[in-house]
Formats: structure tokens, C-alpha cells, sequence
């Protein structure tokens, strides 16, 4: 029987992990990261992917890190067969990548060799992309550089955003996975090496990230608040409070019609605002202290009027 080791870390993997547990690969140990702390409370919690190992006796194993050989002796005590990676979150060593006899392959959350890197899911809609999916590759040394197994695609449409998006590229790839395992196991699955001049990195998001120019124009606005949405949430300020959008969709007005950041206008429960051209429609947000919430009733409890300004910090400051 073919061992495998798992190695992933949230939810996009927790997907994976289960796909293979539940369709009867057997799933030796998972590898993921340290509890970290979270809340208000900063009370260690655990990944999503050691929850449900937990939860189906699955070994789990938290190694603080990789690097020069120290998990080299408790790999060779484990001896998998395969490795299988979905956002495990840590460099895998050459001595672990050289390892498994049928190799490691991992389930990238894009259409390789575009957006490489931490955050490709979030990267493809902030940069406005219509398309994208998930690729099972073999893992080499560099970063998500390996040949290519297996390719599936989906559209990205308007009413995406991180949440959704997510959440439907994870049940893509654990069918994208499950659809490659034979092949993997069996030696008969075809490699496809990768145009590296038709790459880019997605790198993970910064604070900077989040911060919202409303000189900008309304889709690339519109887009990085989707793309962060419903976490981290793209950020600005109102009268002088911090203030993050959690929805928004381009106006059908053209042109130049105030200043960036302007309320034009607070009809139907929307927000209209004025950016570099055209305009900004925002439906939900979250103010500072407050749960997120429909627009129409931030304009209901009058925390808001024609004429005042959404700001970045730095304008604020």
C-alpha cells in the first residue's frame, strides 16, 4: 500500500486532506504549521488541516521548521511513498523533496506558470484576471517552478471575491487532485515542464496592500476590494475614523465628477464615490468597532453624507 504524507496548513488544504482521506488514499501523517495565536485573546489555535487529522486519527506533526535536516530523521522513520503539498506554508528542503520514491506534487491554487507564490488566489483578482484554477505539479527546488500534471479552470465573475472564489478553487482542486492520483501512483501521468517567461509571482499581502487610492480608477479599486475581501478587507478612512470596504462595483458614470474619494452620492443604500475616472459603488464595509455591514445601514444611522471624502491614512494624516 502506497504511503503518503500530507503537508498543508488552511482551509485550501484542509480540502485536499479530505478529498484523499475520504476516497481511500491512505493518509500516513499530515505535516502543518505550529499553533498560532489568534482573537483578542491570542489563544493558540490550531490549522484547519490538524483539526480534521485530529478529528480522523490522523498523526499530525508541527515541526517549527526544515531547514538543515531536522525533520530528516523522523522522514526516514515515516518513509512515504508520496508526498502531496497544498499550501503547507514552509520551504521544503532538497532532502525532503528527494525523498518519496513517487516524488512530491503539489495543488497550486492557479493556472501555473501564472502566479506563482503565497497569494495567487487574492493576486488574480486584485490585477482583475477572468480566469484562473488550480495545477497539480511535481515540486522541485524553486518556487512553484515544477512540471505541470494536471490543469483545471474556472471563471472569475464579478460578484467574486477571496471568500467565494476560495471556497469554490478548493472543491476544484481536491477534484483536480483525486482526478490525478491514479496517474501519480501509477508511473502514467505526463509531465508538462513550465514556460518560465510566462510567469509571475504572487506575493503575499502586505498592509500596504489594503490601503485604497482613490485616484485610481473604480475597477482597480473595485477589484482590490474584492480580492481582499472578507479578509484582510481593503482599507481607508472617514472623518478621520478607519473605515475598510468589504464590497464594491464599478458606477456607470464616466469622468471626472469630484474630488477622489468624494460621496456623490447615497441613493438605494449604496455609497457612489468618486475616483480618478468614473466612480465607485460600495454596497458593504466594516467600521472601526463595528460589524461588517450593508451600506444602506451605515447611510441609515447617518454616519454618512454627500460632499464628505473617503481618505488613505497618509491623506488623513
Amino acid at each position: 500500500m502506497t504511503k503518503i504524507l500530507f503537508c498543508g496548513t488552511p482551509e485550501f488544504a484542509g480540502a485536499m486532506l479530505a478529498a484523499l482521506h475520504e476516497n481511500g488514499y491512505p493518509v500516513m501523517a499530515v505535516l502543518t504549521q505550529p499553533d498560532k495565536p489568534k482573537g483578542r485573546g491570542n489563544k493558540l489555535t490550531p490549522s484547519p488541516v490538524k483539526v480534521y487529522a485530529g478529528e480522523h486519527g490522523i498523526p499530525v506533526y508541527q515541526p517549527a521548521t526544515l531547514k538543515n535536516g531536522a525533520f530528516d530523521r523522523l522522514m526516514a522513520i515515516l518513509d512515504p511513498d508520496l508526498v502531496v503539498v497544498a499550501a503547507y506554508g514552509k520551504i521544503l528542503p532538497a532532502s525532503f523533496l528527494n525523498y518519496p520514491r513517487l516524488g512530491c506534487v503539489n495543488v497550486h491554487g492557479s493556472l501555473l506558470p501564472r502566479y506563482r507564490g503565497a497569494a495567487p488566489i487574492q493576486r488574480c483578482l486584485i490585477d482583475g484576471e477572468t480566469e484562473t484554477g488550480v495545477t497539480i505539479m511535481k515540486m522541485d527546488e524553486g518556487l512553484d517552478t515544477g512540471d505541470m500534471l494536471l490543469k483545471r479552470s474556472t471563471p472569475i465573475t464579478e460578484e467574486d471575491d477571496f471568500g467565494s472564489l476560495h471556497d469554490r478553487m478548493a472543491l476544484l482542486g481536491a477534484e483536480a487532485l483525486l482526478e490525478a492520483m491514479p496517474g501519480i501512483l501509477d508511473g502514467t501521468i505526463k509531465a508538462e515542464k513550465q514556460d518560465g517567461s510566462l510567469s509571475n509571482y504572487a506575493n503575499k499581502i502586505e498592509k500596504e496592500d489594503t490601503l485604497l487610492d482613490f485616484t485610481a480608477s473604480p475597477a482597480s479599486l473595485a477589484h482590490r476590494i474584492m480580492g481582499l475581501s472578507p479578509a484582510p478587507l481593503a482599507c481607508c478612512t472617514h472623518n478621520g475614523q478607519p473605515l475598510k470596504l468589504a464590497r464594491a462595483k464599478v458606477g456607470k458614470r464616466d469622468g471626472v465628477h469630484g474630488a477622489p474619494g468624494e460621496v456623490l452620492s447615497l441613493k438605494g443604500g449604496i455609497i457612489e464615490v468618486a475616483c480618478g475616472e468614473g466612480t465607485l459603488l460600495v454596497t458593504e464595509l466594516l467600521p472601526a468597532g463595528k460589524k461588517r455591514m450593508r451600506a444602506a445601514d451605515y447611510i441609515n444611522g447617518r454616519k454618512i453624507a454627500v460632499g464628505e471624502r473617503f481618505l488613505t491614512p497618509e491623506e488623513e494624516n
